[in-house]
């Protein structure tokens, strides 16, 4: 498996999303750009130009019609994918550090960072209003940042994941906090769902990554800063490694740095893949799961695309 590497970032990566398809993947850095290549050459197509900072978190909607965007210059911006232009701007009190479309995408959320006496909040938005006003907000109740977050079942829930190493479910129509997880001992980085919606996995700055429904955990021994569940196979696949501020002041070992696999159900460390320069920030399987995608640190995204003997080995055609 020779990886393709995509140079279109000036700064560390900070996320990546296929479309539904996954002939596209959109990449986005701690740099205002955002850039959309051909998942199977790596050629890229353009980019979205239009914030002023970094872009911590996109999606895109299922027909690959339009992209969402959610910036530290306190912007959401929607844009048209096939021609680059910018369609929508919901402006912010402070940075926006997630953004993601619901089911059937009507709704979409948008996640604020928690500074001085603002707490992080959550809102949900209707795609169809412009300029787009919020139906619902919602505090939470913390004083830590939410990383990130994902819609729960039917679109009646958001899961989010916190900096104080908790996982928390929310009411979409009322706001009301519903449950919290703490599991994680040190911040939750990421929370992800499988392709049919059914299982929930979260990672964390404390080395591991556990899926919430079957109590199985994933260990590594150092940070892990996102996962992704395959959509082909019982596995999950897992990025982080060391601090990038502790990288360059003392002695790193590289093997840290690489993609690992584990088994969903026996948990075991079934292998890792090597090629970031630094910790990895983001993974994501492919739609159907031939392969995966990954941005690190370096400012590179990484594409793999899986050999034959990686399905015949396992019983699957190629």
């Amino acid at each position: 498996m020779r990886p393709i590497a995509l140079s279109g970032h000036e700064r560390s990566i900070t996320s990546i999303k296929y479309n539904r398809e996954g002939d596209l993947i959109f990449s986005a850095a701690k740099s205002p750009a955002i850039c959309v290549w051909y998942s199977d050459s790596g050629e890229r197509l353009g980019t979205y130009e239009g914030h002023t900072g970094a872009v911590w978190s996109i999606d895109v909607d299922n027909e690959t019609q339009h992209l969402l965007s959610a910036a530290a210059d306190s912007t959401v911006r929607q844009w048209d994918v096939e021609t680059g232009r910018e369609i929508n701007t919901i402006r912010h009190k402070v940075a926006v550090r997630d953004v993601g479309y619901s089911y059937g995408e009507k709704l979409f959320f948008t996640i604020t960072d928690a500074i001085i006496r603002n707490k992080a909040t959550i809102q949900i938005l209707d795609t169809t209003q412009k300029p787009s006003k919020p139906i619902v907000k919602i505090n939470v109740n913390s004083e830590s940042k939410v990383y990130n977050a994902i819609w729960g079942p039917r679109n009646q829930t958001v899961y989010t994941a916190g900096e104080d190493g908790s996982v928390r479910i929310f009411d979409v129509r009322t706001g009301k906090e519903l449950k919290i997880i703490t599991d994680h001992t040190k911040p939750v980085t990421q929370i992800v769902q499988s392709k049919d919606g059914v299982l929930f996995a979260t990672c964390s700055k404390d080395g591991t990554c556990r899926s919430l429904q079957h109590l199985k955990t994933y260990t590594t021994g150092r940070p892990i800063n996102s996962c992704s569940i395959s959509p082909l196979k019982e596995e999950v696949i897992v990025g982080g490694g060391q601090e990038a501020s502790n990288v360059a002041l003392m002695k790193v070992d590289s093997a840290q740095f690489k993609v690992r696999f584990f088994h969903m159900i026996y948990e075991d460390d079934i292998g890792g893949i090597p090629g970031h320069f630094g910790p990895v920030n983001q993974v994501v399987f492919q739609p159907d799961g031939r392969g995966f995608a990954s941005g690190g640190e370096d400012g590179f995204v990484r594409l793999h695309h899986f050999d034959s003997d990686y399905f015949t080995k396992f019983g699957l055609d190629d």
